[in-house]
């Protein structure tokens, strides 16, 4: 956190915003040229000192205006991030130094603020009254509340300086700024809109989209992205639509599925159906993860419908509802994307069975940057194995997406509204695992997550990722596993800061791309994906070998997930993925090498990771978690260590390990978990 002390003076009066342990970090001099510069003599930790400076005008010598901010440098790079904003607001503001008002300084400190890199660190701030120079830079100790000059009947509470917390915002004067208390206190409107993402980051990637061409029909789309499954390869000459099965991949726009099947049907003169194919249950899955599903596809159906594009939920197995819909409409050929799983596969394979002969069924992978099929035709080892075959096909796959356009041919008649509500009450799960609120599903929900990642996050990845304390993470797995979010989207827009934040971007292309796409490698060639048998020899030697050492803790299933164990760090990990949904990423690996040690066998180990983490991780149930899991406990993707009792040779984690890596006790007292009970066996 920063904080921050600003003094001002005026006509010999003075404004004093201070923080608990503010010290001066910069002090900025304005002359009347409107230039500011940086007094080496108080750049830090200097007594707060204010100059008198003589203008260099020749017929008039008198005291100007002095800008002084002190900056409290817990992480001095924003030093410098500061004083260049200052300077640039005081150089552009125009404001004469003799008709300016204390008001218009304290709008322009406001401005400041709000609008610099330090703006989330500012949440309010204490307003004290205007004094004169008798008692510059001096502060009553007494006195427990100060106002503004104009503010009189209006007093705000101090406590030993401290930053004031305020439940209410005042009301701006008409055609004035609101003040810095306003500004930086978030009304029900600004945390309405917080849901949405910027309009110029929206504006930004739209005017990309259009930049490239004005639709689809203009571009050159790679067809290795798409691959036909059916015999047929033409449409019936009837032919009345094309429609696109959603399932992976839950967005309209930077969906390669989406705008292959839009190319089909400009191509074809034809409208173009999207349907969804709701199942009463998935797995694991609650009703955490079906709302997030499902308010995610509300948004789809709106922007399908702004764009001319009937939206569908089908509910039932798509084996059968899906041909039927086919058959009904007349449609002329069948496109959807891409998932690696075993059950999403085989209602490609029941799909393809039940639609009839004359209709094209192809797929296309919009999920991954270089589709699965075309990355690799075998099961990669590693990382290692499979970087440099998908490093050499980025640049023929990392490009700009078209935009989804206005569809030309319209359905005569459009689909009435989907009924939510009524589509969640189908749902035959869980009801107990509620959305937690700090997530907003769909694609607005997706880019907000996005756009505050690369301004906040983003320069701190490379050396913070690993530290679960830290906010540092993207946290855009659960809007990348619906496909609310395009990964490509996300890089694109990362590597414009390659130039800033190297070693950032490096880190997140290796963990978003290459971890990523071998997860999917994994699991497409590798049918045990979820399984022992799914496991390398030398692991599966090693783990038999072990398979029956003696435990000096056993946890039945309720107790792992009631975080009713002896470890306060895994118990904090679990309680943290039961109330938000997820887990920091180092700490997952912890977690699922813990439960591999504290039950009966590795079988039953890997069983109760994935049960756990399907349940409660909206990412759950996708790739990167089964591949998470098969590496803490089965060794994938890793290689042979130390061998010691239960673990064999699959690599070991422990408790002091992570009490070296970061702040255990901080993590644990943020979840802290009410009534542990260990058992021992």
């Amino acid at each position: 956190m920063f904080e921050v002390s600003f003094n001002l003076r005026v006509h010999l009066k003075f404004f004093r915003l201070q923080s608990v342990h503010g010290r001066p970090a910069c002090f900025l001099s304005v002359n009347t040229r409107g230039q500011a510069n940086k007094d080496q003599h108080h750049w830090l930790h200097k007594p707060l000192v204010s100059k008198r400076y003589n203008l260099p005008h020749q017929k008039n010598r008198q005291l100007i205006h002095c800008f002084i901010a002190n900056i409290t440098i817990f992480k001095t790079r924003v030093g410098s991030t500061l004083f260049n904003c200052a300077s640039n607001i005081i150089t552009n503001s125009n404001l004469r130094p003799f008709n300016t008002t204390c008001g218009e300084y304290y709008r322009l400190f406001s401005n400041f603020c709000t609008k610099s890199c330090l703006a989330k660190h500012f949440p309010t701030c204490e307003r004290y009254k205007i004094k004169d120079t008798s008692s510059f830079g001096k502060m009553d100790k007494s006195t427990k509340k100060r106002k503004f000059e104009g503010d009189k009947d209006k007093t705000l509470p101090s406590k030993k300086r401290k930053l004031l917390t305020s439940k209410t915002s005042q009301k701006a004067m008409p055609n004035e700024k609101p003040s810095l208390i306003e500004e930086l206190s978030p009304t029900n409107k600004q945390k309405k809109d917080s849901d949405k993402p910027d309009d110029d980051f929206r504006s930004k990637i739209m005017s990309r989209r259009t930049s490239v061409c004005n639709s689809v029909m203009e571009f050159k789309f790679n067809k290795k992205r798409v691959r036909v499954l059916s015999t047929a390869k033409d449409s019936p000459d009837d032919c009345n639509g094309i429609v696109y099965w959603m399932s992976r991949d839950q967005r309209v726009q930077d969906n390669w599925a989406f705008l292959y099947t839009q190319r089909l049907a400009l191509k074809m003169e034809v409208p173009l159906h999207v349907c969804f194919c709701l199942v009463p249950k998935f797995l694991e899955a609650t009703i955490r993860q079906f709302s997030f599903m499902l308010k995610g596809l509300q948004e789809v159906e709106e922007e399908c419908r702004d764009l001319n594009i009937p939206f569908h939920l089908l509910v039932g197995f798509a084996r059968d509802v899906l041909p039927e819909f086919v058959n009904k409409n007349k449609i002329g050929g069948v496109v959807t994307d891409f998932s690696p799983l075993r059950v999403p596969r085989a209602w490609v394979e029941d799909v393809k069975n039940q639609l009839p002969k004359d209709v094209p069924f192809c797929q296309v992978d919009a999920h991954n940057l270089v589709p699965c099929w075309e990355a690799s035709p075998k099961l990669e080892y590693g990382a290692r194995t499979i970087r440099n075959k998908i490093h050499n096909q980025l640049s023929q796959y990392l490009t700009e997406f078209p935009p989804v356009i206005k569809h030309t041919y319209r359905v005569k008649d459009m689909p009435e509204r989907v009924d939510w509500k009524a589509a969640e009450g189908s749902l035959e799960v869980d009801r107990t695992v509620l959305l937690p609120d700090w997530c907003t599903p769909g694609t607005n929900g997706g880019l907000n997550m996005l756009e505050s990642f690369l301004k906040e996050r983003l320069k701190y990845f490379a050396t913070e990722r690993n530290i679960p304390n830290k906010n540092a993470l993207s946290n855009l797995s659960p809007w990348i596993h619906f496909g609310n979010l395009s990964v490509q989207r996300s890089i694109l827009m990362v590597k414009e800061y390659r130039s800033k934040y190297k070693d950032s971007v490096e880190g997140y292309i290796e963990e978003a791309v290459i971890r990523r796409e071998l997860a999917d490698n994994f699991c497409y060639y590798n049918e045990n994906y979820d399984s022992i048998k799914g496991a390398y020899d030398w692991a599966k030697q090693s783990l038999k070998l072990h398979w029956d050492d003696k435990r000096d803790y056993i946890y039945t299933r309720q107790q792992l997930e009631l975080s009713e164990t002896h470890d306060d760090l895994w118990n904090a990990a679990q309680l943290q993925m039961v109330t938000e949904g997820k887990m920091h990423g180092f700490l997952r690996m912890y977690w699922a090498k813990k439960i591999l040690e504290w039950t009966p066998n590795p079988e039953i180990a890997l069983k109760e990771a994935i049960y756990l983490n399907d349940k409660y991780q909206l990412d759950g149930r996708d790739p990167n978690g089964y591949v998470g899991c098969m590496w803490s406990i089965c060794g994938i993707h890793d290689q042979g260590w130390k061998e010691r009792s239960v673990f064999g040779k699959v690599r070991y984690m422990n408790y002091k390990g992570c009490t070296r890596k970061f702040d255990v006790p901080a993590f644990v007292r943020k979840y802290r978990v009410k009534k542990p009970l260990p058992s021992k066996k």
